[in-house]
């Protein structure tokens, strides 16, 4: 007797409209974040996006699992934005650049607060997303180095701690100020990383560990 061989099944693929839905759960819910915080009500994210609250925890389950999921599209989009300037060029100091104005783009110093206190900040997903940004800023900054653009007195710490400080609203004003100013602002803090350096920095860089610390 013989044992019919199973046929494999090919993984199904979600559908074009159910993609476009999660895109625009994440979308709506990046912008609420900003805008509100963290404890926005699901209902309002599914009400700005234009689907149905079933929707939104058909594609996650619960908050922390959106909320993860727009940290790390935030952070794979500004990594993209770094990658193609380096493809383009081939200048490390632009790609710094267009990595800078991308992260204040993105509103990382609104959603980057979250990480640490509304879920697991050790989790698989957004520990390799971190570890995305952090490896390609410092090849980056490492190479811009190495052709004499950027000073060496500074680390990748240094960079993702001044984008978070300009880009964000100095206390008692609104979003719109910042938005009016941060590029201004982030294109005289990368003046100062150029190379040659006009001061002597006090203190000494800070590497991503210190700032995992702080």
């Amino acid at each position: 007797m013989q044992t019919a061989t199973p046929v494999a099944r090919k993984a199904t693929r979600p559908r074009a409209d159910a993609l476009r839905n999660r895109e625009r759960i994440v979308t709506a819910a990046r912008e609420m974040f900003v805008e509100f915080g963290p404890d926005v009500p699901l209902d309002e994210i599914a009400r700005r996006a234009g689907v149905g609250n079933a929707t939104v925890y058909r594609n996650f389950p619960d908050r922390d699992a959106l909320v993860r999921e727009v940290v790390c599209s935030v952070m794979d989009r500004t990594v993209a934005v770094a990658e193609l300037a380096l493809a383009e060029t081939g200048d490390a100091f632009e790609a710094l650049e267009r990595f800078v104005h991308a992260a204040a783009d993105e509103r990382i110093s609104a959603l980057c607060p979250m990480v640490q206190s509304t879920f697991d900040k050790n989790h698989p997903d957004l520990e390799a997303a971190r570890e995305r940004v952090e490896q390609l800023v410092g090849e980056i900054m490492g190479r811009a180095k190495a052709a004499g653009q950027l000073r060496p007195d500074v680390d990748v710490g240094d960079v993702m701690l001044g984008v978070a400080q300009l880009s964000r609203p100095p206390a008692g004003t609104g979003c719109d100020i910042a938005d009016r100013f941060v590029h201004r602002y982030l294109q005289l803090f990368l003046d100062g990383l150029r190379a040659p350096a006009r001061s002597v920095l006090p203190g000494t860089a800070m590497t991503m560990e210190d700032l995992r610390q702080t």
